[in-house]
């Protein structure tokens, strides 16, 4: 597995692929959680180019497996979106690219969320010591888990 770091905002082939990766993967989750309405799935190539945050891409020779991006708050880091390949999937590539954000964290906590009903990405985030915090509903009908990695 071969990593990037790409800026989207620098380069439209970025945006593009990350888009439709995104598109992809949260479609698997809007399935899980029995509904579309999740904000990832509404992206534009304008608000994946527009978010300053971190990228890591993973990818197998050309083909792209998965991606996280994430802010970091200075005290903390905050996982925005992990992503990985529908065709990807059950192949480590989640817990790589977790994996690369807790190598950047430098012992500093990370915030994570998911959607409730989606235990393969809380699974992920437990097996590298991810607690969960709490549920909440956002936007109504829709719930996700908070977790924490303490650093």
């Amino acid at each position: 597995m071969l990593f990037t770091s790409p800026d989207p905002a620098a380069d439209p082939y970025y945006a593009r692929i990350l888009l439709d990766l995104q598109k992809a993967a949260y479609s698997i989750e809007a399935r899980l959680l029995g509904d579309d309405r999740i904000p990832p799935l509404n992206d534009t190539l304008v608000d994946i180019a527009a978010w300053r945050g971190h990228w890591i891409v993973a990818w197998d020779g050309v083909q792209l497996l998965g991606a996280v991006a994430w802010d970091d708050y200075g005290d903390r880091l905050e996982i925005d979106r992990l992503m990985v390949a529908p065709p990807a999937h059950r192949r480590g590539v989640g817990s790589a690219l977790v994996q690369r954000v807790i190598g950047a964290s430098e012992h500093r906590p990370i915030d994570a969320a998911t959607g409730r009903d989606n235990p393969p990405a809380i699974g992920i985030y437990e097996k590298h010591g991810f607690e969960v915090v709490d549920d909440e509903e956002v936007p109504p009908g829709i719930w996700i888990t908070r977790l924490r990695f303490a650093g």
